[in-house]
């Protein structure tokens, strides 16, 4: 078993924890906190937690710390930002990690939480910007290309973070860049808005799944694969107590372009986690998630990630889904010149 499969197992199947020898421990706690998911196996590991070896009690605890910590900024983050945009007429949609907390789902238990992400339309950007610079965000890019990167190709704005409290907030008004070839239905997304505390929306059940597939098998290169994966099964486990939910579920990706990243997400969490997904919407692993896999189980038992070659082939897959080739070439070429200026010595 590879040390990340120690962590897969641990989060599936906590009672496995009971057995872990002092070696699987060691691999466990570095494997997780490399892949920003101790916190999460300290939650699953409660209802044993007297069985386990004093120093895993006592590296879990120390995450445990951690983690109400994030959970308390967050909730501060989230309030703070609910006041700044109350009057900006348009409905705020929280996204990821911020949503799961602040709607009280599964996902968030033990749950690392870092930036607050959020969905607004893309004709209320100047007045949403507008009303978090007032309230103390300022940007985060100082550079001119990276900005005028952001503004015009991208599905975001350029980061924003607090001159005093230092969190960051990344406003989306769609789910993948402009540039991809794939191309969400984001009034559909907004339209499926669900109301929650403070003024605050988070997105429907299927389209809040849909997201999470979109930005690992999609958007990204399955960097933070284990834990963006651990989020799908925890989101579909909750959400499939509706019997209807996986109908809908596949209507949905259909009408956002996203059956083939959500059936690869929802595979990958099957092979990590076991999550209970029907055939018929998962269809059959190819050379991607091949990759993928020898990625997510790459780490070694310090935490290192050892799959090279799979990480440089899905950073290259990660670049091409994002944009046509001329545009790559001319960005990867300005980001390469960039690096080689500020390794100038002064």
């Amino acid at each position: 078993m590879t040390p990340a499969a120690i962590l897969h197992r641990a989060l599936a199947a906590p009672e496995s924890m009971r057995a872990l020898s002092a070696e699987d421990w060691n691999a466990l706690i570095r494997v997780g906190r490399a892949e920003r998911l101790l916190g999460t196996v300290a939650a699953r590991a409660a209802p044993l937690w007297d069985a386990l070896p004093e120093g895993a009690r006592t590296c879990l605890a120390e995450e445990q710390d951690l983690t109400r910590g994030d959970h308390l900024a967050a909730g501060w983050e989230i309030n703070r930002a609910a006041l700044a945009l109350k009057n900006v007429g348009c409905p705020v949609i929280m996204m990821k990690g911020s949503a799961y907390l602040h709607a009280g789902l599964a996902a968030a238990e033990g749950r690392r939480i870092g930036d607050l992400d959020i969905l607004v339309p893309r004709a209320a950007l100047p007045a949403v910007e507008a009303a978090l610079l007032a309230h103390g965000w300022i940007q985060a890019k100082e550079n001119a290309y990276d900005d005028h990167y952001y503004r015009t190709w991208m599905h975001e704005l350029p980061p924003m973070v607090h001159k005093e409290r230092g969190g960051v907030i990344d406003v989306h008004h769609t789910i993948l860049p402009l540039t991809a070839r794939l191309r969400p239905d984001v009034d559909a997304l907004i339209e499926s808005r669900v109301a929650v505390a403070d003024g605050l929306f988070v997105l429907g059940p299927a389209e809040m799944l849909l997201h999470s597939a979109a930005h690992v098998a999609y958007d990204g290169e399955f960097e933070g694969g284990t834990r963006n994966l651990w989020d799908i099964h925890c989101l579909a486990t909750d959400f499939s107590r509706d019997d209807a939910f996986w109908d809908r579920l596949a209507e949905t990706a259909d009408r956002h372009q996203l059956r083939v990243p959500l059936s690869r997400a929802l595979r990958l969490a099957q092979r990590l986690y076991g999550t209970n997904v029907p055939e018929t919407l998962a269809g059959r692993m190819d050379l991607v998630d091949g990759l993928a896999l020898r990625k997510l189980h790459g780490r070694d038992r310090f935490g290192h990630q050892g799959a090279k070659i799979s990480d440089r082939l899905l950073y290259i897959r990660g670049h091409w889904l994002r944009m046509p080739p001329l545009m790559l070439a001319q960005h990867l070429g300005r980001k390469a010149l960039r690096r080689r200026a500020q390794a100038q010595p002064v």
